[in-house]
């Protein structure tokens, strides 16, 4: 397993059972007490903040080692911990590795980044306005991306970001920016609560997610506020253990940083209780902190392809949590766009594609691509229109239809 790509899908049995052999036995779902300055707690049960799967750090540096994660509000010295709660050095055959981590706490808190834009750009000051007995109070998180479903744009964030921890009606207005960074509410409307994902106090969560329909949609561009920029494609890229990442978020800006789980188990702090999310990803920044409390809804693209991988939306002083963008888009059922035009697309894989003998056409079906084909074709033939396709949009969905070669429609008589 030396050299083995961690993703979700590839992580071997063992070492998926090793991590829910730690889960069992040193994980604990319920609350977590308020800090207290000079308290440490020994006991795992208290202690570990959650587990997770990655490659073991030795003297600060990524090895190349399989391992269970265990992230801790405190790394103790040995001699302060009793034999009865010391966490082992193995599960099984499966290294273990301790992480001190902190606390996890959903984020939600003059830059660019906390300015009034027009049009609005994923990276930006976002948020609500509090209601009853909170009315008053004020609060801003991250624009994360432009999403799309049936025909409509919708800005995407956190669940605790746009509905408020499942406590605000659908039609809610949202705001932007956020009402702490500039309140002046009778300007700075930009969209309506449209969906989230109900956060679970009883049960495990996997995303913390919601929409907001845009009013109009010149109000939104889906061009990232800077460095991130425009993205490749608004298909998401699988999280690999050790991948690059980055992210423009409302209250740190641009920062860059590694992925280190894929599938890590972790509780989170949260008006309403503290919460337990599972499959999550964990990412340490490179020289300084990833993110910070405000950062929350924050779109996090792989450096390389410039395509999503993450939803910020929670994090330590030191480590920063994401749900995989895969499961927000599925539960939210809309897709990202990416700013790129799916007829400037069309137009620059016409000119690679039209020159092969095999193909007809090309034109768009909906959010997809359509290649139409003179023949079915052969398997080398089928992986060159892949590369082509990936090399000017990587991830755009398309679909090989085979029609036969086009010929002018006419009938005559003799």
């Amino acid at each position: 397993m030396a050299n083995l790509v961690l993703s979700r899908s590839s992580i071997p049995t063992t070492l998926l059972d090793a991590k829910k052999s730690a889960i069992d036995d040193f994980f604990t779902r319920g609350d977590v007490e308020m800090a207290v300055t000079f308290l440490a707690h020994p006991n795992p049960r208290h202690n570990v903040m959650g587990v997770g799967v990655g490659r073991k750090v030795v003297k600060g540096k990524l090895t190349s080692v399989p391992c269970v994660r265990f992230y801790v509000e405190r790394k103790l010295d040995q001699q302060a911990i009793s034999k009865e709660f010391m966490l082992p050095q193995r599960i099984g055959k499966v290294a273990t590795d301790v992480i001190a981590s902190g606390r996890f706490w959903a984020y939600a808190g003059a830059s660019k980044e906390r300015s009034r834009l027009r049009p609005a750009r994923p990276g930006c000051s976002i948020g609500f306005a509090f209601t009853g007995s909170q009315s008053g109070n004020v609060m801003a998180g991250t624009f994360g991306a432009v999403v799309e479903s049936g025909g409509k744009r919708f800005i995407l964030s956190n669940n605790h970001v746009l509905a408020h921890e499942n406590a605000l009606p659908l039609r809610s207005t949202i705001f932007q920016p956020g009402l702490l960074d500039k309140n002046t509410p009778h300007t700075d409307e930009i969209g309506k609560l449209s969906k989230f994902v109900t956060l679970e106090t009883a049960k495990p969560n996997r995303v913390d997610c919601a929409i907001a329909e845009v009013l109009e949609n010149n109000l939104v561009s889906p061009t990232v506020m800077p460095k991130v920029n425009k993205l490749k494609s608004g298909q998401p890229v699988v999280a690999t253990v050790g991948m690059k990442v980055e992210k423009t978020g409302r209250t740190t800006g641009y920062t860059s940083g590694m992925v280190r789980d894929v599938s890590a188990t972790v509780k989170v702090g949260y008006d309403l209780g503290t919460l337990t999310f599972e499959d999550q990803l964990i990412i340490v920044g490179g020289g300084k902190s990833f993110s910070d409390a405000g950062d929350s809804g924050s779109l996090i693209v792989e450096e390389k392809s410039k395509r999503p991988v993450g939803l910020l939306f929670a994090g330590s002083d030191s480590h920063t949590i994401a749900n995989h963008i895969e499961d927000v888009l599925k539960q939210l059922n809309v897709s990202i766009s990416s700013g790129q035009d799916l007829l400037e697309v069309k137009q620059r894989l016409s000119a690679k594609l039209m020159p092969l003998d095999f193909v007809s056409g090309v034109g768009t079906a909906g959010s997809k691509l359509a290649i139409y084909l003179v023949r079915p074709l052969e398997p080398e033939e089928s992986k060159k229109v892949r590369e082509i396709v990936d090399a000017i949009a990587p991830g755009q969905p398309f679909e090989l239809v085979t029609t036969g070669a086009f010929t002018k429609s006419e009938s005559s008589q003799g």
